[in-house]
């Protein structure tokens, strides 16, 4: 790349990146009340990510091969006992990550 080519690069990845940060305070300004849609969106919509990421994880998920699916049971088990144990988003999937990774790497 020239060196004209990285400041116009450089400029398009900043102004991308100033616009997603301001544009939410432009749009919705402190002394507005928040759209009751977008109040909604902020209800629903952290539960449908978490939906269509357990759906990604599961899609390509086979049970009639070896490991049987076991591996994920295993980290779906860890992710749920320790959600209803510590009540804590984070721990509950790093666990769940962790101890599906060394099932996978280790055991599997």
């Amino acid at each position: 790349m020239t060196l004209s080519q990285q400041i116009i690069t450089i400029a398009a990845v900043v102004s991308g990146t100033m616009v997603t940060r301001f544009l939410p305070f432009i749009l919705f300004p402190a002394d507005k009340p928040t759209p009751k849609y977008i109040q909604y969106l902020g209800k629903v919509l952290p539960y449908a990510v978490i939906g269509l990421l357990v759906v990604f994880c599961f899609k390509s998920l086979s049970i009639t091969t070896y490991p049987f699916g076991l591996p994920e049971l295993i980290g779906v088990v860890t992710v749920i006992l320790l959600h209803w144990w510590k009540k804590n988003m984070l721990i509950s999937i790093a666990g769940g990550t962790i101890v599906y990774m060394l099932a996978i790497q280790g055991i599997f």
